[in-house]
């Protein structure tokens, strides 16, 4: 089943990629207590992920944040040492990045995608969500191949 607005983001553990190095963190306590400016992508460092989806993250991050978002957070099905390359090579301090190396996020959200065919196996889906206080307010879910819907311009439009 795929989750929906209005349900609560299942708990997970994922590994926040810093600095220092990896972090787990359980998605129950992550996002208790702040609106989160949340999105997916199929794999950091491939084409549209580089060029368009984290890039306007940051680019929109002052204005997502004016309009009450509290945290915006990147998650990939890729370990947490790749995330945190993709961050200092594309990203910003303005986005997190939480690596669901294993796919547990995706498989619960039920937003995982094959990506065998390209190489890729398991991934997640891409989509953006608004989460507040753990609970789905907004969800944008891509159709395959397409990049519409989880824009942090789309979600601007949103709020």
């Amino acid at each position: 089943m795929t989750i929906e607005v209005g349900d609560t983001l299942p708990d997970v553990t994922l590994v926040k990629a810093t600095s220092e190095g990896p972090e787990k963190v359980q998605s129950g306590d992550y996002f208790k207590g702040k609106k989160v400016a949340l999105f997916s992508v199929p794999g950091a460092f491939t084409p549209t992920c580089s060029a368009k989806h984290l890039p306007g993250f940051v680019e929109k991050a002052d204005e997502l944040k004016a309009k009450g978002i509290d945290e915006i957070a990147c998650t990939a099905v890729n370990d947490p040492f790749v995330m945190q390359a993709w961050k200092e090579r594309d990203g910003s301090d303005a986005v997190t990045m939480l690596a669901d190396g294993n796919g547990d996020l995706a498989k619960a959200l039920g937003l995982e995608m094959d990506g065998s065919g390209f190489g890729l196996g398991q991934r997640g889906q891409r989509w953006s969500a608004v989460v507040d206080d753990g609970k789905v307010v907004q969800l944008n879910v891509e159709a395959p191949g397409s990049f519409e819907v989880s824009s942090a311009e789309h979600m601007l439009g949103q709020l």
